[in-house]
């Protein structure tokens, strides 16, 4: 399974710290510095039956600064893959890839439910 994160984020770190008590090995990448690609996200939107939206770091500083808010709903999905593939900050995080499956953000509830 793969992680995305960010080092400093305290979210991050959390759910790193619960992957490591539960035993589950995993590789971590560092979202900022080896920023997802807009084909990775694409196939992680599918995989996560989520809507896009929630792929956004809403409460990021950048989410804020490029006003985001009124403009993703004027933005088509592949101008927004692109747009979340130009800056790992606007990436929700942590994002778990796993066989088959994504989980975006950590929620102990569905972290457990998914990976027992």
């Amino acid at each position: 399974m793969l992680v995305l994160c960010y080092p400093k984020c305290s979210t991050c770190k959390k759910a790193l710290a619960w992957l490591e008590e539960k035993g589950i090995s995993v590789q971590v990448r560092d979202i900022k510095e080896q920023r997802p690609t807009a084909e990775e996200l694409s196939q992680w939107l599918r995989l996560s039956g989520l809507p896009l939206k929630r792929f956004f770091n809403t409460s990021g500083l950048q989410y804020k600064a490029l006003g985001l808010k009124d403009r993703l709903p004027g933005m088509s999905q592949e101008e927004q893959l692109e747009l979340l593939a130009t800056d790992g900050m606007l990436v929700k995080r942590p994002l778990l890839v796993g066989e088959g499956f994504v989980l975006v953000g950590f929620r102990e509830a569905e972290w457990t439910e998914k990976l027992g």
